[in-house]
């Protein structure tokens, strides 16, 4: 039998300088340090992780990215390591939060992977995705504001093997590839109206004609990274997945620099040093927390998306 779902209401704050502190209701136990082991995650253990927030607001706050590289893993990493070099000359650190009124969702055991879900209801719901690599915890995505009412996970990990609802959440991050990369939408895979992969989708289409006349390509690939998904009621999956997407925008003949930038002179100075060139190459993530029904749709409950990346010529 799996283990269930273990998730715990904690109320947590953590602001720049001050540590994880207890909330009127709850008292936190004293954390151990992380276990290299196949042992599923303790609710000690989780609490300490989240404590990763506080040393990372610290780190963007000191423009110190070897200590971003240190506490973060996957997307934060991909969305830490460029763009924080790019703060040291000039372009604005991202904003940080104080978050609050945490819900963790603890997967059982799995192996050598060790990882767990944390939901943060104030300011604003969002999701966190912690992992364990090398010897400590790390931030692998997060904050993911959610829209909406936020799923709740309710009885551990999706299970790999599993010939349902597995399959469906191992084929999500690969569905929204086809997806994006589909105008025409002969694959056949749709989004409810509103969604916000729809939107990202017209962006991806639409934003050509609005540039001309600059030229503008467009890649759209996945962030490859290990399975991250929870069980929901009635045979559903929150997975939690990524894609980078490659913007190339090249000015029109005779012209020094594009009319229609996407980017800021801030963001070209602080990545590349210079303030104008002819061809400029961008590259963002966008994580997602998708909601996999029992019938095989697709929602998405919570979506972020950061530059990782400019560059010119």
């Amino acid at each position: 039998m799996r283990r269930r779902l273990l998730a715990l209401i904690v109320s947590l704050s953590l602001t720049a300088g001050c540590g994880a502190r207890a909330g009127d209701q709850a008292a936190i136990p004293e954390p151990e340090p992380a276990r290299e082991t196949s042992a599923g995650v303790e609710l000690d253990e989780a609490i300490q992780a989240f404590e990763v927030l506080r040393q990372l607001d610290d780190a963007w706050r000191e423009r110190d990215c070897a200590a971003i590289g240190k506490l973060t893993a996957w997307v934060e990493n991909a969305l830490g390591g460029r763009a924080c070099e790019a703060t040291r000359n000039g372009r604005p650190a991202p904003e940080r939060k104080s978050h609050s009124e945490v819900e963790f969702f603890l997967p059982g055991p799995a192996g050598q992977d060790r990882w767990f879900l944390a939901l943060a209801r104030e300011p604003d719901p969002a999701y966190f995705l912690f992992v364990e690599e090398g010897g400590g915890w790390r931030l692998g995505a997060g904050p993911i504001p959610v829209r909406g009412e936020p799923p709740e996970p309710v009885d551990g990990a999706v299970p790999p093997g599993d010939p349902g609802v597995g399959v469906r959440a191992r084929l999500a991050p690969q569905r929204y590839l086809t997806y994006l990369t589909d105008p025409a939408g002969v694959s056949g895979v749709t989004f409810p109206k509103g969604d916000a992969a729809r939107g990202l989708l017209d962006e991806l289409t639409g934003r050509p004609g609005k540039v001309r006349p600059d030229r503008l390509d467009t890649d759209v690939r996945l962030l490859v990274g290990p399975e991250r998904a929870l069980l929901l009621p009635g045979g559903g999956a929150l997975v939690v997945h990524a894609v980078e997407i490659e913007y190339r925008q090249r000015a029109a003949p005779g012209r020094s620099a594009p009319a229609h930038p996407l980017y800021t002179k801030a963001d070209l100075r602080g990545f590349t040093g210079e303030t104008r060139a002819a061809e400029v190459t961008g590259t963002e993530v966008v994580v997602f927390a998708t909601e996999v029904t029992d019938g095989a749709g697709l929602s998405t409950v919570g979506l972020r998306r950061g530059l990782a990346d400019l560059a010119t010529g």
